[in-house]
């Protein structure tokens, strides 16, 4: 879906007119209309204002062009399941499981690992085989990559 699209949507699924909205975040009708009509797409700043109104991260205000993972677990990430900062910002790096109020849950690989197995694991994936998966794969991800500098 288009930001054009996105933006119509979440306007008209919170009954707002293109007054309204554009009020709300300080911009004019015609840059509302302008969005709508997809001749330009909001600046940084004002797609930050719109994810908070809507409550929906700017990767879904920009029609989820990234495919969103946890770079701590490897999660996919979609607007129910991203992290938020303690302001109430969305942070699209990390699921909510692993950041939660501006701090990392797990603080070690293993931790982790440990976790997933238990909760992952099942007859068609037994734990020795989750967890060599996990072992492979945790590793190549930016949050441990990081931890190792």
């Amino acid at each position: 879906m288009e930001t054009k699209d996105v933006i119509f949507e979440l306007r008209a699924k919170n009954g707002l007119s293109q007054e309204e909205l554009a009020e709300k975040i300080y911009v004019t009708r015609q840059a509302v209309s302008r969005w709508e009509n997809g001749e330009i797409v909001p600046n940084t700043e004002t797609l930050k204002l719109l994810s908070k109104l809507f409550d929906v991260s700017i990767n879904t205000l920009l029609g989820a062009p990234r495919k969103l993972i946890c770079q701590c677990c490897g999660m996919p990430l979609d607007d129910c399941s991203i992290s938020r900062e303690i302001d109430g910002t969305f942070n699209e790096e990390y699921c909510k499981w692993c950041y939660t109020d501006g701090k990392f849950v797990y603080t070690s690989l293993a931790q982790l690992t440990d976790f997933l197995v238990g909760h992952m694991s099942n007859e068609n994936w037994p734990p020795a085989q989750a967890r060599a998966f996990f072992e492979a794969e945790l590793p190549k991800l930016r949050y441990w990559q990081q931890s190792k500098e």
